[in-house]
């Protein structure tokens, strides 16, 4: 068993996994789903609408008639590994179709890989299937064709990402995510929570609750209400965090809230979190804690009022866990800006917590501000931030050790079991390892362990 990787990145979607058996005759569509959780939720609304359509999803370039390349265009990085992925598909395929992030520019792909069958932005199901439809016309069966009342899921069984809006309103300058999938627009309560029904009917133990800012949910709506189960629910995180809460109680699952942006009304989150009906879990995109740097990023600049909003969460719920992502050589950022950062990271003491590099991003502002950073100065200053975050981890998990968690078991094997405390999210967080008495577990399974051991991100423990 692997250790989680203290330099992982948080904006990674698990790794989609595909298990479908073709019928004789079943034209069969390849995947390959970059980027966040976000973009996966995409693709798997795309292969739900495909398997209704008659197509299998094919694991691997061989015997697919088409592959669709859901692409990030999150950072230039990504944009490199988009076209690497694009030309791979090519190479082993030769009938390629893009979506996603990336697709937003398809003058940026077609340059580089002229001979794809075609390229569509985000959200843009349906040009998707119009280029599936060409490359290999449906042949439904529908006394065969079965479709999951989940629909296609390409994460493990017992955990989904739950979509509650796209789009963002902010103007963030190093992001162009607004201009890749536009304005904010959620969905309605009463469709979310149907989905979430759903799911947790199909034996999900865990919905994570995504979108590009969470706590805007419902503003472009006005906070409407929509009928549900003979009441009313408004669009407002607070009142769907509620609800999805009050659904996944009887079966024990797990209601996680991420990329939770630090409005005041978030303080409202925190009673349902200390009162079990959502994970006492806040994974809040933070990105620096410098004023004048959070200034430049056209972000908030109250990370003082941010460690007084801390110490109140803390207060009303001892248990909760903060995750966060930051960015370090920013444009203009001076040394003092940045040991500010670390002093913030010291008082604040979060428990986990992801990092990138500052990069240029075609059509980002940021790109066009003073004072860029020497990529060797944003690599030691990246080193000295993940020792900052590291140290404090290491301290945090040592405090658990002799303690019981409830984990979640997301694999098994020969070597034991891998598993997730409620203060983990998968792919982003640590991990509890159990290497005895671990052979009658399944993933999905809920168990009580003790945890014996710590290491700087992950745990080890024994059943009990």
């Amino acid at each position: 068993m692997s250790q989680n990787p203290p330099d992982l990145r948080p904006d990674l979607a698990p790794q989609a996994r595909f298990s479908d058996a073709p019928r004789p005759g079943q034209p069969m569509i390849g995947m390959v789903s970059l980027g966040c959780p976000k973009a996966l939720v995409d693709s798997e609304r795309i292969l739900t609408r495909l398997r209704a359509e008659g197509y299998a999803i094919s694991p691997s370039y061989q015997g697919a008639e088409a592959v669709i390349v859901n692409t990030c265009g999150f950072l230039d990085s990504a944009k490199a590994e988009s076209l690497e992925a694009i030309g791979e598909a090519l190479a082993e395929n030769g009938k390629v179709i893009v979506t996603g992030c990336l697709g937003a520019e398809p003058e940026f792909i077609t340059g580089v890989h002229p001979k794809v069958l075609a390229v569509t932005g985000p959200e843009q199901y349906e040009q998707v299937l119009d280029a599936v439809h060409l490359a290999a016309p449906p042949k439904p069966d529908p006394f065969v064709d079965l479709l999951p009342p989940t629909g296609v899921k390409l994460t493990p069984r017992h955990f989904s990402y739950l979509k509650i809006s796209e789009g963002c309103n902010h103007a963030c300058k190093f992001c162009i995510i607004p201009d890749m999938r536009g304005k904010l627009v959620s969905r309605p309560a009463h469709a979310v929570l149907r989905e979430a029904e759903k799911l947790l009917e199909a034996g999900v133990r865990e919905l994570l609750v995504i979108s590009q800012d969470t706590s805007a949910y419902g503003l472009d709506r006005r906070h409407e209400a929509s009928p549900w189960k003979g009441a009313e629910v408004r669009a407002h995180i607070t009142d769907l965090a509620r609800e999805l809460g009050r659904l996944a109680q009887p079966s024990g699952a797990w209601v996680r809230l991420h990329y939770v942006y630090p409005y005041p009304h978030v303080r409202e989150l925190i009673p349902l979190m200390a009162d079990g009906l959502v994970l006492p879990y806040l994974d809040i995109p933070f990105q620096h804690a410098h004023p004048e740097t959070l200034k430049r990023m056209a972000r908030p600049a109250a990370s003082a009022k941010t460690l007084d909003e801390i110490a109140a969460w803390r207060a009303d719920c001892p248990e909760i866990v903060l995750r966060s992502t930051f960015i370090v050589g920013y444009p203009g950022e001076t040394e003092a800006e940045f040991q500010f950062l670390l002093d913030w990271m010291e008082e604040a003491q979060l428990d986990r917590v992801g990092c990138f590099q500052y990069e240029n991003v075609k059509g980002a502002r940021s790109n066009d501000l003073p004072g860029h950073i020497a990529p060797e100065l944003k690599q030691e200053r990246w080193e000295r931030f993940m020792e900052k975050a590291q140290a404090i981890s290491e301290a945090k998990l040592a405090e658990k050790v002799g303690t019981l968690q409830q984990v979640l078991v997301d694999a098994v094997d020969a070597e034991g079991a891998t598993c997730r405390t409620r203060a983990d999210a998968p792919e982003i967080d640590g991990n509890l390892f159990i290497d005895e008495g671990f052979e009658g577990l399944a993933p999905g399974d809920m168990v009580t362990v003790e945890v014996e051991e710590a290491s700087d991100y992950d745990l080890w423990g024994r059943l009990v």
